[in-house]
């Protein structure tokens, strides 16, 4: 049983779809080439036919992966959140204490976490540490780096 994930709707959507080209474009050309590698003879030396075979198992995993996920999926309404304390898909604008850098990410789902884009998992050490956070409020982050403090500047969304 896969825990609760909380995702936007368009990272919803983009779940779908995924799913629905596995399904209904990635699973018929992975029968076709087990197919093609069964016209070539014998199966007990068939090196392609093993390796098309081993495809397919594991797209047959990432598809019952991916359905799992969607069960479990809840989508977040951005109108219910509250941005008086660090909440999943709040902005939160923070000062690293010791650098005195401020950095700025967006607290999402491990499936949406995209650093490059600011966006951090709610399940990764910084996501941990600030959540629940109000602004003003020190957090203690134990990072791979050691320890470190961060001050919640703003919370928006």
């Amino acid at each position: 049983m896969s825990a609760i994930q909380y995702v936007t709707s368009e990272t919803l959507e983009q779940m779908k779809e995924e799913l629905q080209h596995m399904k209904g474009v990635e699973r018929p050309a992975a029968s076709r080439a087990i197919g093609e590698a069964r016209e070539k003879g014998d199966l007990k030396e068939n090196a392609e036919y093993d390796a098309a075979k081993e495809a397919q198992g594991l797209l047959e995993a990432k598809i019952a992966a991916l359905e799992g996920a969607l069960a479990n999926a809840r989508v977040l309404d951005e109108s219910t959140i509250d941005t008086s304390k660090v909440s999943i898909l709040t902005k939160v604008k923070l000062t690293n204490l010791k650098t005195k850098k401020e950095v700025t990410y967006q607290l999402v789902s491990e499936q949406e976490a995209d650093l490059k884009a600011g966006k951090i998992s709610i399940s990764s050490p910084i996501g941990q540490g600030i959540l629940g956070k109000e602004p003003g409020e020190v957090a203690d982050v134990q990072a791979p780096a050691g320890l470190i403090q961060f001050r919640v500047e703003e919370i928006s969304l």
